[in-house]
């Protein structure tokens, strides 16, 4: 090809891209060699080798985008991305951010996994849910792939718990693909999934949860409103062990008090006193680094409050006025 053409032709190619990625056997047949390809993909030439068979056109480190339509272009017809990737594409935030493309490929594609493309062979693939023009997994089976690929609690808490509070799937879907798909790298999910039945919110009052159970207390419950004998408000306590009267909250403003936050802190402590409610008030801090203590005031606040007459309150039942 003669010098001083590139331009053009670069322009050309890129209308049978997508997004400057493009099938290697695509060029050839569109007159450009082997050679040409090969030499052009080499320090010094115009484009960059991507996957096998996979060209972008252009020298520049792909986008993530690009990245996506090299792997789609690379495992070839039905192709689907899951994991990390795919919650991206939902709108997830939470959860590593992702250092390769999960594909999920029919069960008798013989494509292997290659460089930033993982691939994965499914005899169940779902059906593809498109955002931007890409094909994704349903969110559910996506941010269980992603999980179940990881050993890190507390990134397997963030996700699950952010694609649960952000409506992109719930704890009934996600359980119920769990017992249907692969039982590998399931323990945590389950693990998770269980907390947020229980009420938990966010990374912290997982954590909140864990010491509890250490301590040996009978199981709480999360984020419900206690009333008082009439009906009135009384708090919302992070944690509250019905049994006893007992309320466990975790002050998280511990750097940053604000007089509104003091004053209203005040407020709900005095309610709780107003009725007889004991309760046990931590910073977050010291769920992690003195665990220990945190657990011995808790048994010893339930040791008092199981030794006085409990507080005539309840929990605030749904559709009470």
């Amino acid at each position: 090809m003669e010098r001083g053409t590139w331009d053009r032709v670069d322009g050309e190619l890129w209308k049978h891209s997508r997004f400057g990625v493009v099938r290697a056997s695509l060029l050839e047949a569109l007159g450009i060699s082997q050679t040409t390809t090969y030499r052009q993909c080499q320090p010094g030439g115009r484009w960059r080798h991507l996957l096998p068979g996979v060209v972008l056109l252009t020298r520049s480190l792909p986008t993530a985008r690009q990245r996506i339509e090299a792997a789609l272009t690379f495992a070839k017809h039905e192709a689907v991305i899951t994991g990390f990737q795919a919650a991206r594409l939902y709108g997830l935030r939470t959860g590593p951010d992702p250092q390769f493309v999960h594909l999920l490929i029919p069960h008798e594609s013989r494509v292997l996994s290659s460089g930033f493309a993982v691939l994965e062979r499914t005899r169940f693939l779902p059906k593809a849910k498109c955002r931007d023009g890409v094909p994704l997994a349903p969110p559910t089976r996506a941010v269980l792939d992603g999980v179940r690929r990881i050993r890190e609690l507390d990134a397997v808490r963030a996700l699950l718990i952010e694609s649960v509070q952000s409506g992109l799937t719930d704890v009934d879907s996600l359980r119920g693909e769990l017992d249907v798909g692969t039982k590998r790298g399931t323990a945590l999910p389950r693990r998770v999934l269980d907390e947020i039945g229980l009420g938990v919110r966010s990374v912290a009052e997982a954590d909140t949860l864990e010491i509890w159970h250490q301590a040996g207390l009978p199981t709480p419950h999360r984020n419900v409103v206690i009333v008082d004998a009439d009906g009135a408000y009384i708090g919302m306590p992070d944690t509250w062990c019905d049994e006893v009267g007992l309320a466990w909250e975790i002050d998280s403003n511990e750097f940053h008090y604000s007089k509104d936050t003091y004053a209203r802190t005040l407020e709900r402590n005095s309610r709780y006193a107003s009725v007889g409610i004991s309760v046990v008030q931590t910073l977050p801090s010291r769920l992690r680094t003195k665990p220990d203590a945190v657990i011995a005031e808790l048994r010893a606040a339930y040791a008092a409050a199981q030794a006085r007459t409990r507080p005539a309150v309840s929990i605030k039942t749904t559709g009470a006025t």
